[in-house]
């Protein structure tokens, strides 16, 4: 079970054709020789990775630290694996490719003989987790999900922060449950603080949360504006005592994050369908992150029952190592080198022809770079 995530500042510009053109060829290549080493499963436990990813980004020519490494390098891969039958398709996209997802992965199932509906249901659940049951202000606009002949899965996908242009990058694989600390290696930028109700420390507040839930929501809705007017200085005529510091604290924080407002449409589907665990709570039509904001609220400061704040990002990554393979699109560290790049092609499309017993010259090359690190002085952003 994986689970990662990166922080990537957002970029403008376009990748020029004739780099597109080799990026396509490459792709295809490495793709190629990752299927035949690790297998579908070991390419999508890579793909998976932040670290892995960020290094198949920069090998192809893309920005180290561009939100398009995620979007290009993900389409690449979606364009090979659509020409080339290596056992593992992608679905989905950017934007409206996103939407498209449900239907595709009916498409790619139906090949592999595979039911189709545990797919299309993990991918709603893991957009809607990365969007509401974890909250940093990042809202989704990418998402693609990876599935294999033998039924084996991955996810990337891909949000916006517009006001700190920054995107953030969620990676999953093969996630057993989704409602637990769901992450394993998690890289990016880490905040202050996030509204997180996935944590392992989460499990009262994701219980507590379905009893509430099946209340009238006319009675939480009553419980939040009251909170709403204390919190704009207004008091109750009883005798209420004033709000502590570490109160008024998390007051802000719900507030940084955005509105708190209930949908209580959605509300009224959880008691109809008596909601009996927080997955199926998540996939309720209608849910948001405003609406999960505000039955936080109301659990942390009516309840006494909180969830995690913590901002499940472990360790940054370094990519630096990868960049100097061919060179970025931005000219960082160098402009890529077209002769160089061809070259690479050329050597990896005969190492593709030739027999298994031949190929002992990657892994050699492998291990003598394994521990090399890229100089301090030479690194800086695009």
């Amino acid at each position: 079970m994986m689970r990662s995530v990166a922080d990537l500042p957002l970029h403008g510009g376009h990748v020029p054709a004739w780099l597109a053109q080799r990026m396509k060829k490459l792709t295809r290549l490495v793709l190629l020789l990752a299927v035949e080493e690790y297998g579908t499963r070991g390419l999508l436990e890579r793909l998976s990775d932040p670290i892995w990813f960020q290094a198949f980004n920069n090998v192809i020519g893309m920005d180290w630290d561009s939100s398009g490494s995620t979007t290009v390098t993900a389409g690449m891969i979606k364009d090979a694996l659509r020409q080339e039958e290596l056992g593992v398709k992608a679905a989905g996209g950017k934007g409206k490719k996103s939407r498209a997802t449900p239907e595709e992965l009916k498409t790619i199932a139906e090949l592999y003989e595979l039911d189709p509906e545990p797919y299309v249901r993990t991918s709603r659940l893991v957009a809607k987790i990365d969007t509401v049951a974890l909250q940093t202000g990042y809202q989704l606009y990418h998402h693609v999900f990876f599935l294999d002949e033998e039924g084996n899965w991955a996810v990337i996908q891909q949000g916006m922060n517009e006001r700190e242009r920054l995107a953030r990058r969620f990676h999953w694989f093969d996630a057993e449950t989704f409602t637990l600390d769901p992450h394993k290696a998690i890289s990016g930028l880490k905040r202050e603080f996030a509204l997180n109700t996935i944590s392992k420390d989460a499990k009262e507040y994701q219980k507590t949360l379905l009893d509430i839930v099946q209340e009238k929501p006319a009675k939480i809705e009553r419980e939040l504006e009251s909170l709403k007017a204390i919190a704009k200085g207004y008091r109750p005529l009883v005798y209420y005592k004033p709000r502590e510091p570490w109160e008024k604290d998390l007051l802000k924080r719900y507030e940084s994050l955005g509105r708190f407002e209930l949908n209580k449409k959605a509300l009224d589907f959880a008691r109809e369908l008596s909601v009996s665990n927080y997955e199926e709570f998540l996939l309720l039509k209608g849910l948001g992150p405003s609406t999960l904001r505000a039955l936080s609220l109301v659990l942390e400061l009516i309840y006494d029952v909180h969830p995690s704040w913590k901002d499940p990002v472990t360790h940054p990554p370094d990519p630096f190592k990868f960049t100097y393979a061919v060179g970025g699109k931005d000219r960082v560290p160098f402009p890529v080198e077209r002769g160089t790049y061809d070259e690479l092609i050329s050597f990896l499309e005969e190492l593709v022809s030739k027999h298994p017993g031949e190929k002992a010259l990657v892994k050699n090359v492998t291990r003598i770079t394994k521990n090399w690190k890229f100089p301090e002085g030479e690194k800086r952003a695009t």
